[in-house]
């Protein structure tokens, strides 16, 4: 990555986006450098970092406590018989046994009822998050020739709504994270365009003027436009092919 300048009169000048100064990335686009917000990144990562190192410590203190329990199920096993020997002064051990069973089914009743209405709540979210991100994406609007509800299915999978927040990931299962602002994760837009640009029927789907490669050029297109949904009917057909099989 090396850093845009422009010439004026004779001398070479940084080349300069909304304050920010304009790199070339490896792939040849420019990626605006936001100095500012790496550095506050930088801080914030340090800070989760030490956070994390001192919860592994007041772990491992923790689990100091336990040294020499080398069957942990024994132990929880000894401590159950303690304890119902100590209350057999009062009822019968067999009797404890069922009034914890009746106690245990009612706690796992309430138990699946939240659980069954948490699954809902999520289920919302997701519609929500991930339905309404595709439905408002100003880049699914302007760059690509094929509806909403089939972008959804074939790259929905890749989403996530992790903390409240849309996450997505890449085909190997790793975060996407921002071109321009290294060491955040990239927004939605800016995460379906990279998803796309590893799609490998993305010829299919982006709109003429966006579709690149070698495949992109439609032979059924007297002016040579690029994606399918300009070409021939056959081409059409395709591309609806390609995003279905992959859905």
């Amino acid at each position: 990555m090396k850093l845009k300048t422009v010439e004026v009169d004779g001398k070479q000048y940084a080349e300069v986006l909304d304050g920010k100064p304009v790199f070339i990335g490896d792939d040849g686009k420019d990626i605006a450098f936001d100095a500012v917000g790496t550095r506050d990144t930088i801080t914030r990562l340090n800070a989760e970092a030490k956070s994390h190192r001192t919860r592994a410590e007041a772990a491992e203190t923790a689990v100091a406590a336990f040294s020499g329990i080398d069957d942990p199920a024994a132990a929880r096993k000894a401590l159950e018989t303690v304890a119902n020997l100590d209350a057999k002064k009062l009822v019968d051990a067999g009797e404890i046994e069922r009034v914890k069973a009746e106690i245990s089914k009612g706690y796992q009743a309430q138990l699946d009822e939240a659980n069954g209405k948490s699954q809902t709540l999520e289920q919302q979210l997701y519609a929500e998050k991930i339905g309404g991100s595709f439905s408002r994406s100003k880049y699914i609007a302007d760059k690509l020739a094929v509806p909403v509800d089939m972008v959804q299915a074939t790259f929905g999978q890749n989403l996530k709504v992790e903390e409240g927040k849309v996450v997505a990931y890449d085909a190997q299962g790793q975060k996407i994270f921002s071109r321009s602002r290294p060491g955040e994760l990239a927004d939605f837009d800016e995460a379906i365009e990279t998803l796309v640009s590893q799609y490998p029927h993305r010829d299919h789907i982006l709109k003429s003027s966006d579709a690149t490669g070698g495949g992109a050029r439609d032979s059924g297109n007297p002016n040579g436009a690029k994606g399918n949904f300009g070409g021939s009917k056959a081409d059409r057909v395709a591309a609806i092919k390609a995003m279905t099989a992959t859905s």
